[in-house]
């Protein structure tokens, strides 16, 4: 089968979209063409259910204990039968594109697909606890808890980790606090943490928020640490440096036990970005590497759902030294000492002697952390380790085959390749109208229009050569097609500068136009 042949999208056929706008650019016909479903009615989308249907409905206000100015004698709500609302919500679902659709290699965010028996057991009505009730009545959450805890200290590394930060990013914010309330409790007043310029986006942020200034380091040639102009760059006021490794590149700091020894050496703490875990599991712990505290991306790493702005989880693991400085409430074995490790039979929560105090509510969104530990105990040390097997030989088999530059390698779970000459985030748009979702764009910035792609381990040789096919497809095409582009999506092109300086947060604003 020709390689055009593979994409599931032939953006170039010559049909027509569901809105009856031909297709840009006319080309050959092959088997599958790609349409997203557009459900309009007289050219507006699907309407919100408040458009379908008003029908009045009495509340009998009058028997209200309310004052009369709180209360209304009716109000109108949609009165729809079943069938419509399944088929409304059906039909949004259908307008969007997730990780259940197909690939969606979005580079150091590890877009795998989340297994359905973890949503089937955080459903379970033996998992509808309430964590404000003393510990005796929650000896099964507080055991599961202490079971994580347990699993990623090992899976890392650490010797005591805390569940409570819900989400990665929290984590981030959570490890630099740890970091920076450790040297405080040491008497020491350090400003600085030293980021390389191809770290995880969100270090610098995290640095610069926790009040730190933000030293960036330049990679060397290879696109790894400069051990030397690392040593140039700490000192007695380096709190930390925040490594990921591999890094956003792929690459594996091949020297990151030297690396670890100039941070120290400096009375610095190392820190781990667990964005690119994936690669390592079963195979490597950041905590043998020399790293200090480190934060986990359960919603990557192990297959919990993405939060889109909802619940999450970002576990925070630390060397012993560092454990007196978790948040608070800490779980452990009832009358011990330690992280509460599996095995004991009766749990409770503390304060750590040191504490930086609560940074989330209760122990951390608890359904995201069981679904985490159901997904660790399934696969076991073997399927762990299988799974960063496979992300990294599907990274390596993706990069075969598509025809792109890509700079820096020996590579492991990810890859960038760079769009050339071609503008990355068009390039992007244009991937879409082959069906599959495109890579992260212009990150990092050491490689021109970069294109920074992570297939996961959940992807088969089939999925993984359509997504190269589409690759393949747009690096032929002409400015023209690129500039067009998105065409057979639901939504199309979207100046993006206009969208992030004046949201619309409703669909009525298009009535504004």
């Amino acid at each position: 089968m020709e390689e055009r042949d593979r994409y599931r999208g032939d953006a170039g056929a010559d049909d027509a979209g569901a809105d009856g706008d031909a297709d840009s650019e006319a080309g050959e016909t092959v088997g599958t063409t790609y349409d997203q479903a557009r459900w309009t009615d007289d050219g507006a989308y699907e309407p919100l259910l408040a458009e379908k249907d008003q029908t009045e409905v009495s509340v009998g206000g009058e028997d209200s204990p309310l004052p009369d100015d709180l209360t209304r004698d009716s109000l109108e709500l949609p009165a729809l039968s079943e069938p419509e609302l399944a088929r409304h919500y059906a039909r949004l679902s259908e307008m969007n594109y997730g990780v259940d659709s197909g690939p969606f290699p979005l580079g150091s965010c590890t877009m795998k697909y989340n297994p359905k028996f973890t949503e089937d057991l955080a459903a379970h009505p033996a998992a509808a606890v309430h964590p404000d009730r003393p510990d005796e009545s929650l000896q099964g959450l507080l055991a599961v808890a202490a079971e994580l805890q347990d699993y990623l200290g090992r899976i890392g590394g650490m010797d005591a980790v805390t569940l409570q930060p819900p989400a990665g990013a929290a984590g981030e914010f959570t490890g630099i606090h740890i970091a920076k309330a450790y040297h405080e409790h040491n008497g020491e007043d350090r400003t600085e943490v030293v980021i390389p310029d191809s770290a995880h986006g969100t270090n610098f942020a995290t640095a610069a928020m926790a009040g730190f200034d933000v030293v960036e380091l330049p990679s060397a040639d290879d696109g790894r640490v400069d051990v030397e102009a690392l040593e140039a760059a700490v000192g007695d006021d380096t709190a930390a440096l925040m490594l990921t490794n591999p890094n956003t590149l792929g690459l594996f700091e091949r020297d990151i036990e030297a690396i670890a020894d100039v941070v120290h050496d400096a009375g610095g703490l190392l820190y781990y970005d667990g964005a690119n875990l994936n690669a390592l599991l079963g195979r490597a712990r950041p905590g043998d590497m020399g790293f200090d505290v480190m934060h986990y991306n359960v919603h990557k790493t192990f297959a919990t759902p993405h939060g889109g702005g909802g619940p999450g989880a970002g576990p925070v693991g630390v060397v012993e030294e560092l454990a007196p400085f978790l948040p608070t409430p800490h779980v452990r074995e009832r009358g011990g000492g330690g992280d509460g490790g599996a095995g004991g039979d009766s749990y409770e929560r503390y304060e750590p002697a040191h504490s930086i105090g609560k940074v989330h509510g209760f122990e951390g969104n608890w359904l995201v952390l069981l679904k985490t530990c159901a997904y660790i105990a399934r696969l076991g040390d073997a399927g762990l380790a299988d799974a960063s097997a496979k992300a990294v030989l599907n990274a390596n088999y993706l990069a075969e085959r598509i025809d792109l530059e890509v700079p820096y390698g020996p590579f492991h779970h990810e890859f960038v390749a760079s769009a050339g000459d071609r503008d990355a985030a068009d390039f992007a748009k244009r991937m879409l109208d082959y069906g599959v979702h495109p890579p992260t764009t212009k990150w990092p910035e050491i490689v021109d229009e970069a294109l920074m792609t992570e297939p996961t381990e959940a992807e088969s040789p089939d999925s993984l050569d359509d997504l190269a096919a589409a690759f393949n497809a747009v690096a032929s095409e002409d400015d023209s097609a690129l500039d067009a582009a998105p065409e057979r999506t639901a939504a199309r092109r979207i100046d993006q500068v206009e969208a992030a300086r004046e949201p619309r947060l409703s669909w009525h604003a298009l009535e504004e136009e």
